[in-house]
């Protein structure tokens, strides 16, 4: 009976949603006291963490000998002897209806980097705001690292309500001037709550200090916010991470569904060799299933034998990602040695590795006041818009579309050191721009064929000059099922081509890539 209880028990479990959030705000606005509190009145805390709270509370305590509700979370010996957050903290816990991962992350601006590595994987943020001093520059800076990190769900949680006398007035003026400021930034889901951690208000419980406040408390709204429809479940994107092969019976590509959904029987595309086959089973150690959507971990089989390595990427036919060696993000800078445009860097975007540069610094950014300056490199911190270009084509997304897609690192090839964090924009590069904005301002007058430009026929197929502007020739190829066609730059124009039927085999700079009917590929112009 025992043991029943116990798998009944895992499988309702097993049924509840996971929410990561993050908390974040300025030094001692009560992020950890508010996380101890919110374990310690859910009654989630086990009698021996009880015990060593108390202890440590007398010893190290900076309530008075009352308990120290921070100390569950401030684990470093330098936290406690400081009273800060200096490292991620991370903790799980449960309540009948969601589980929770929460990333106590630290407030000071020299760890900025610490907060992005915690606000990484998290779905919404709990950003502390004192109720004393309202909205100030830390306060800003963190709502703009979530808005960057494509973070859809803040709630701001005005704190040390008992010390402002749970004035009204004063939580409303505080909710208004963050309303100013979060009108610049794209935070589509917005709530407010007004609390104390110390006392309690509104944290587990409604508090009866605060009769004007009829919203819900903080565990409430943490249990019933909406999250599932964050998911990309439109986009199939299937980065392949190992290939299993236990023995001649049997060949799977394993990985993480990164986003969309797949099912036995559908097409698919395998990037970059652009073979196409049909999925067999959705395999796991549980057993097939009929679907798989993110995040799940999964073993893929093929009607087919075909070649897929890892690094590959398996997505639907009609619907595949951008293509290119050349694309612009925002950057966070992780490494204590300042950016140098002259260095070379690996970069690892999903389950591929391969050589990049950073070709540009656009400009910076001020966490702070959010002006953009000119910069000549990023220092430990900072943040900036870059241009970036690889030896190898990437498939991604843009970031703000799909987070698993379009996000990466890059990584110091001397020291192995993970040198920033960028979260990809667009593959808009610099020397791509004058090309791209003559295609498409000539897109827009019809893109009529130049006089006397038939078709040319080529072993591969047939090509068409469709439009010839400002050092732009815009061209339209047809490539025979099979063919491979090898493009090139030019020292005096860029190109743009259209695939009109494919997908076409194209190899740039000894980069094969595939791109499908409907498809552009850019050429830039040699420097």
């Amino acid at each position: 009976m025992f043991l029943v209880d116990i798998k009944q028990f895992l499988d309702r479990d097993e049924q509840k949603d996971l929410l990561r959030f993050l908390t974040a705000g300025s030094v001692d606005d009560g992020k950890s006291t508010l996380i101890g509190r919110l374990l310690y009145d859910s009654k989630l805390l086990y009698d021996d963490q009880l015990a060593a709270l108390e202890r440590d509370s007398k010893r190290v305590g900076s309530v008075g000998g009352e308990i120290d509700y921070a100390l569950l979370l401030d684990g470093l010996k330098a936290e406690r002897e400081q009273g800060i957050t200096i490292d991620v903290a991370y903790r799980y816990f449960a309540t009948a209806k969601r589980k929770f991962i929460i990333a106590d992350t630290p407030g000071h601006e020299q760890y900025t980097r610490n907060m992005v590595t915690g606000a990484s994987t998290a779905n919404l943020a709990v950003i502390l705001v004192d109720a004393r001093t309202g909205v100030i520059t830390q306060t800003r800076r963190h709502t703009f690292i979530v808005s960057l990190l494509g973070i859809k769900h803040v709630i701001l949680a005005v704190n040390k309500m008992d010390l402002v006398e749970y004035d009204q007035q004063v939580f409303e003026q505080i909710c208004q001037d963050y309303r100013d400021f979060v009108t610049r930034l794209k935070i589509p889901d917005l709530h407010f709550i007004p609390l104390s951690a110390l006392k309690g208000d509104n944290v587990v419980k409604k508090s009866a200090n605060i009769p004007w406040y009829s919203g819900a408390p903080l565990l409430k709204m943490l249990e019933s916010i909406y999250i599932s429809s964050d998911r990309n479940i439109i986009d199939f994107r299937f980065p392949v991470q190992y290939v299993l092969r236990p023995d001649a019976a049997f060949r799977g590509f394993a990985g993480k569904v990164a986003s969309g959904v797949v099912r036995p029987g559908e097409e698919i595309m395998v990037l970059p060799s652009g073979k196409r086959s049909k999925v067999k089973t959705i395999s796991t150690f549980d057993g097939d299933l009929e679907y798989a959507f993110p995040p799940e971990s999964i073993t893929l089989t093929l009607e087919d034998e075909i070649d897929v390595s890892r690094g590959d990427m398996l997505v639907h036919p009609n619907n595949i990602p951008r293509t290119s060696r050349s694309f612009e993000a925002m950057l966070v800078w992780m490494d204590e040695k300042n950016m140098d445009l002259q260095n070379s860097f690996f970069i690892k975007h999903t389950t591929q590795t391969t050589r990049a540069r950073i070709e540009r610094l656009r400009y910076r950014t001020d966490v702070n006041s959010l002006r953009k300056s000119d910069a000549d490199h990023l220092s430990l911190n900072e943040i900036g818009r870059v241009s970036i270009t690889t030896s190898r084509p990437l498939y991604f997304d843009p970031y703000m579309k799909n987070h698993q897609t379009g996000s990466f690192i890059l990584i110091d090839p001397l020291t192995n050191f993970t040198s920033a964090v960028g979260m990809i924009i667009d593959r808009v590069a610099g020397k791509e721009n004058r090309g791209q904005t003559t295609f498409f301002s000539a897109k827009k007058r019809g893109l009529s064929p130049i006089k006397s430009a038939d078709p040319i026929v080529r072993p591969w197929g047939t090509y068409q000059v469709l439009h010839v502007e400002d050092g732009c020739q815009v061209k339209k190829i047809v490539v025979h099922p099979g063919q491979r066609l090898s493009l090139q730059y030019h020292h005096h124009r860029s190109e743009h081509w259209i695939v009109k039927a494919g997908p076409a085999l194209i190899t740039v700079d000894e980069s094969e890539t595939t791109v499908a009917a409907g498809g552009h590929v850019f050429i830039p112009k040699e420097a």
